[in-house]
């Protein structure tokens, strides 16, 4: 699913149980533990941007497990999104 004016986020990205070369994008104090594809989704609507959900998609580094991904519309690089996107998954889950 290659598509250039998209940006592709997966869970791992935000796994505080994951290290950076297991794939987590963001600094452990922004990361949450095992985070679901429907909070990312939550976090990435309340951002203001559209999301995209395939939840049988297989991360490259992982394939043998299908986390699924959130595709959304590129606005801006793909740190200032995916730390945005982290901040806001920590407020949903302070909350819940």
């Amino acid at each position: 699913m290659r598509k250039q004016d998209k940006i592709i986020l997966w869970p791992v990205y935000f796994d505080l149980t994951k290290t950076r070369v297991e794939g987590r994008r963001v600094p452990k104090g922004l990361a949450i533990p095992t985070p679901k594809l429907e909070e990312i989704q939550k976090a990435v609507e309340r951002t203001g941007l559209q999301p995209e959900i395939v939840s049988d998609a297989q991360c490259p580094s992982a394939s043998w497990q299908k986390t699924g991904l959130v595709a959304i519309p590129k606005r801006g690089s793909k740190t200032q999104i995916v730390r945005r996107v982290a901040k806001e998954l920590l407020n949903i889950r302070a909350k819940g």
